[in-house]
Parts: C-alpha cells; structure tokens; sequence
C-alpha cells in the first residue's frame, strides 16, 4: 500500500527524517508515535502532496483514494448534515453531473447517472451521514443545525465525520480522540477496527492505540522504526531493545544503584529481610517497565495541601442545570480525603455540569451551575480545577514563570525554575510569553499552575487533551501519589484506569455509583446502541437519594457485578482511611530520607578532614578529638536514623500492600 524509499525530510531547517525507509501492507491500522515535534503531521503532509522531500520518494498505488481529517473548519452555514456529505467527493461529483444533465433534458445521461448513484448506495448516503453524527456524540437535531451553531471542539468532530464518509482506500487521522468523549472513542474505536482500508492515524491516547493499532511507527531520531502489534506491544519491545543497547539509562542508574546498596546493607540481618526482598522486587520492576520512559522530559507532583478538612465537600438535595434547564436531580454526595472518582456517562447527560457545581461556579465563573441545595466546603478545602476553557484564561502575555510568581510573588525564582522543569520549561521557554505556545504547552503551564497552589482536590475535565504520551504518563503517576481527592472526567482509560478507584454514572438526570469496571460500561453502551429508537437503558432502576464513597445509597445499578453496594462503601471507606493514616507515615520516611542524607554528607566531610595527615600532629589534639567525637555522634545518630526508617518503611509498605489487595 505505502512504500517510503530513502527519505529524508526537513521543517523550518530542521531534519525531521534522514534517509528512512518504510512499508505499510494492505489493511494494516498504524498508530504514529513520537515527541512533539518529530514530524508525525508533516509525513500526513508528505503523503498529501502538501510537502516535498528533500531526497527519497513516497509510493501509493495507482488510484488509490485518500481521507484525512482536517484540523479546522470555518464557520459556514451549511448544515452538519451536508457538511458531512461533502466527504463523499463522487456523491457531490454525481449530485452536480445529474443536475446539469436534467436541466440539458439529457436523459440518456440522467439514466446513466442514476445507475451510478444506484451503485453508489446515494440512497443511504443520508442515513449513513447521520449514523456518523450520533456516532460522534451528536444529538437529534443537530444535523440539521449550521456549523457556525457549533463551537470549535464540535467542529473538528465534523471534521472527523467528513473523513470517515469519504469511501478511501488510506485514511489519515491525526489526534482524532482530541474532543471525543469516552462514549465517542469506544464507537470511534468499533468503527476503524471494521475499515478495510489501510489506517494511519496519529495519537497520544494509549488504550484507543491498543485497541486499533496493528502496528507502530516509532519517530525516533530521525528515523522511522515500525513495531508489530498494539501500543502495548510497542512499549514492551522498545523497553527491551533500550534495555539491550543500554541507551538512556543514566537516570536509572542512580536509583538502581541507592536499592543495591540497600539490597547488600540488609540482606543478611534476618529481622530486615522482607524489607530487602521488597527493594529486590522494586528493582526487578523498574528495569522491566522503565526504559520506555526513561527520556521522559517530565517528572512533577501535586503537592498535598498543609491542611485538610474531613469531610472536604458535600452537596445535599441539590438540583443542577443551566437557567430554568434542570440537568441533575436529587444530589446527594460527599467527598472525603483520598476519594478517587472517575465520572461516566453519556454525552450531555451531566458529567461537566456536576463538575461545576462540585466547583461552586459556571462555565467561564459564571452563576453556579447548582441551582438548589445546600453545598458545603470544608474549612480547608482547596480545588484545584482543570477544563479546556481554562486554558482560555491564561493571560497569553505572561510567561510560565510570571503566572506562578504572581501566586507566589516572595517565592525565589531557583525554585519557580525548578518547579516548571518538571513541566519541560526549561530557560527561555520558561520565560517565554505563552502566546505561541501549542495546545499542549497551554495544558502544561494550566496543570503547574494547579500544582503550584497546593490542592487537596482536584477536579479534572479531559485533563489529557493535547498531552503528548510521555506528559499523560506523568501525569498519570502524578496523581497515582497524590493525597488529595480526585474527581475526574477523561477520554483517556488509561488514566482513569491507574488514578480512580471507583465510578459515578451520571446518566437520565441522576448521579448513581457504578459499580462496573470500563469494560462493563462498554458493554452497557453498546447495549444503548443496539436501537436508536429504543428508550435508553437505565444502568440503575428505582428513586432515591445518592451517595457515594464519597457515600452512596443502594442501588441497583452494579446488580450482576459480585459486590453488594454496603460492601463496596464500606471497603471504600477502609481505603480512605487507610490513605489518611498512611500519609504522615509517607511524610515521616521523606523527612527520614533527607536525614540520612545529610548525615551521610556529613560523615564524608568528617572522613575527608580526618583523612588529613596534619590531624594527627602534637598540636592537633584537640581538633583530632573533636572530629572523632562528631564522627561518633554522627554514626550513631545515622544508624538510629536508619532503624527508625526501616521501622516506617515496614509500616508504610503493610498499607501499601493493603490498599493493594
């Protein structure tokens, strides 16, 4: 299908690929992956005859019909409907040739031209189009809506809707997850793995590769790898071959280096043996799973706030909506510390409007999305709150560093610097007005700026759009260490996969505890699909009051799933407080740590001045006694440090291992 021979190409006098050479069979559905800036888009452009390579050749058969997705569309008139119809260039083509033939009063070539239109399937074109749009999350009536009447989001879905319309033998799809929903990525995921076509689509969302791919292209520099199997597959033989080349390991190196040294202190000492068994199992993890992001340029946290209230926040008997519009009933939810909650539902059902009243306010700081009920904060609570529209209110004339030292004005800039290193903004970037900054650069400064402020909740909505792989996987273990609460919304299964620990399902104007895993809820929403004209099915049944783990009532709504509600809320509220009793016990083993590491400095700066010859001198009595004695002192007081330390690493590894049991 696609031959790449002896390619090399270059952007703005930068080499993006150097004499490469690849092929992608007939029906194969390639995920392109590599860094921002790679050159992922500029191959599409490539293989769209919008660029031209500096040597090499790029081969595709004879007629061979390509789709893409656009990445904007301007704000036209026509109706979503016709929008998507455009897509099919030979139905447009055949509409137009069978017009001019009426109005001739041709009618041999009227005849000739409704049998190609037969062929065609014109008949259906109409429906087809419309399967698209409610595939996509689009409502009933929105066909025949303008495109202007959508925002921008909305209309790279008819962008997508478009490409998928147009018959193609390659299809290009770049980010094409970016504004879908869950409930659109499961349908858009069905709807390529039953393309025939040859697929090449570019993507950071993990799962949705794992589901589609059957291979992957790997950018990496400035060549081009191709990988057999799914993302996962991908990881695990890149991670290998780094393994083997031994390349990029030199972060790695420290840290398996402080384990041994552990491994071989404890190893023979009998009431110490589980905790060097453990670093044994620490170190056979990491050099598994860890070369595949070893040249990650992130590595941030969310701070815990210094104060916490318990519970944090509650709503009760709330109504939630828009105006007189009435969305949500019957809100009756609390959230403690070390709550993790991830949000389903279908498109429009809610799951955005609970998060604003959850906030306290509307969409832009508008009026609270909560129009009745009483909604209460605790004494120390502190949001931290992530949406696409607050990228919107970044002030694009400040830098990085500016937005965060105008939180924090008598912070010192080493530590403002610091800090967004974590984020990749490294000098002048960090300096840099954000105003041409990419979408993903944005979403950066926006999660520092909830860092930065020190959170004991968070509510996220898509937190991943426009993320790269490697800043959605720190992402993602940012918040697997983050002590706070969570309540989060995602495309991304991945992510809510490894960060939450149970579901809502905010769904026919209520918000119940789901008691299904994603893949249930897969289920449950192909179950939706079976007929359009069916009455959506109820994932709970009965009226009543909600509360979830956070503090939910029984329901009915994960019959079938083993666990009765009261068990789940009650295990739920033992993790919870086991998260709570764990955390000074986390903090104690960090201040422990540093402990031992200043008096280890300390002891080397001992050693080194007793190393000196002249100590040993008549005249140096006094001093030689006086180092001996602060070398005692300092060992002593390193060897209770020591003990100490194993004592909390022992009690904070029983938790862990509770909570993960």
């Amino acid at each position: 299908m696609l031959t790449i021979t002896d390619l090399s190409l270059q952007r703005g006098g930068v080499w993006l690929l150097d004499s490469v050479a690849l092929t992608v069979q007939s029906g194969q559905r390639v995920a392109i992956v590599g860094a921002n800036g790679a050159g992922k888009s500029s191959l599409f452009q490539l293989l769209l005859g919008q660029l031209a390579p500096e040597q090499g050749s790029v081969s595709l058969p004879g007629g061979c019909r390509i789709a893409h997705m656009a990445q904007e569309v301007e704000a036209t008139g026509r109706s979503a409907r016709d929008f998507v119809l455009d897509g099919d260039l030979d139905l447009r083509r055949l509409e137009r040739e069978l017009q001019q033939a009426e109005a001739r009063g041709d009618d041999n070539s009227v005849a000739h031209i409704h049998g190609e239109l037969d062929v065609h399937e014109a008949w259906s074109a109409a429906r087809r189009a419309e399967s698209l749009l409610r595939g996509l999350g689009f409502q009933n009536g929105d066909a025949d809506r303008p495109v202007s009447a959508f925002s921008g989001g909305w209309r790279i879905r008819l962008n997508l809707a478009q490409a998928l319309m147009r018959p193609s033998d390659l299809l290009l799809l770049d980010e094409p997850t970016n504004h879908l929903d869950l409930d659109a990525c499961l349908w858009l995921e069905n709807w390529l793995r039953r393309y025939d076509g040859t697929l090449l689509f570019i993507s950071h969302d993990r799962d949705f590769m794992d589901r589609v791919a059957t291979h992957v292209v790997h950018f990496d520099r400035q060549k081009l790898e191709l990988y057999t199997g799914n993302y996962s597959a991908f990881e695990g033989q890149r991670s290998e071959r780094l393994a083997q080349q031994q390349a990029g390991f030199e972060r790695q190196q420290a840290r398996i280096a402080e384990i041994q040294r552990f491994i071989d202190r404890f190893k023979a000492q009998a009431t110490k043996a589980r905790q060097a068994q453990s670093r044994v199992k620490s170190l056979e993890r990491m050099e598994k799973i860890a070369p595949a992001h070893i040249d990650s340029p992130f590595s941030f946290e969310f701070p815990m706030a210094d104060k916490v209230s318990n519970p944090l926040l509650s709503i009760r008997h709330g109504q939630a909506g828009h105006g007189e519009s009435v969305i949500l009933n019957n809100i009756n939810l609390t959230l403690l510390p070390g709550s993790r909650i991830g949000l389903l539902g279908p498109n429009g059902a809610g799951k955005s409007t609970l998060m604003d009243a959850l906030l306290g306010q509307g969409d832009q700081g508008t009026t609270s999305t909560l129009l009745s009920g009483e909604r209460t904060c605790g004494e120390h609570l502190a949001i931290g709150y992530f949406a696409q529209h607050q990228l919107e209110s970044l002030d694009l004339d400040a830098s990085p560093f500016l937005h965060l030292q105008r939180l924090s004005p008598r912070a010192s800039e080493q530590s403002v610097r610091n800090f967004l290193g974590g984020f990749d903004f490294h000098g002048d970037e960090a300096l840099s007005p954000i105003r041409s900054f990419s979408g993903g650069e944005k979403a950066r400064v926006a999660l520092a700026v909830i860092a930065w402020q020190k959170p004991n909740l968070l509510l996220l909505d898509e937190p991943t759009n426009h993320l790269d792989l490697e800043m959605r996987q720190a992402l993602t273990m940012a918040l697997q260490n983050f002590e706070g609460a969570i309540v989060v919304v995602s495309h991304d299964r991945h992510l809510l996969r490894n960060t939450v620990d149970e579901f809502w399902l905010v769904n026919d104007g209520r918000v119940v505890e789901y008691q299904g895993d994603l893949e249930d809820y897969e289920r449950w929403l192909a179950d939706r699909r079976k007929d359009d004209t069916e009455a959506p099915k109820r994932q709970a049944a009965g009226a009543g009051n909600t509360e979830s783990s956070i503090s939910a009532t029984e329901s009915d709504a994960g019959a079938g799933f083993g666990e009765s509600a009261e068990d789940r809320k009650a295990r739920k509220r033992a993790e919870a407080a086991l998260r709570q009793k764990l955390s000074p016990y986390r903090k104690r083993q960090t201040a422990l740590e540093q402990q031992m590491e200043s008096l280890h400095e300390t002891l080397s700066s001992l050693e080194l001045a007793l190393a000196d010859p002249g100590i040993y001198g008549g005249d140096s009595k006094s001093r030689l006694k006086e180092l001996l004695g602060k070398q005692a002192e300092a060992k002593a007081r390193l060897e209770d440090t020591e003990a100490e330390w194993l004592d909390v690493s022992e009690a904070v590894e029983t938790m862990e291992e509770e909570l993960a049991s």
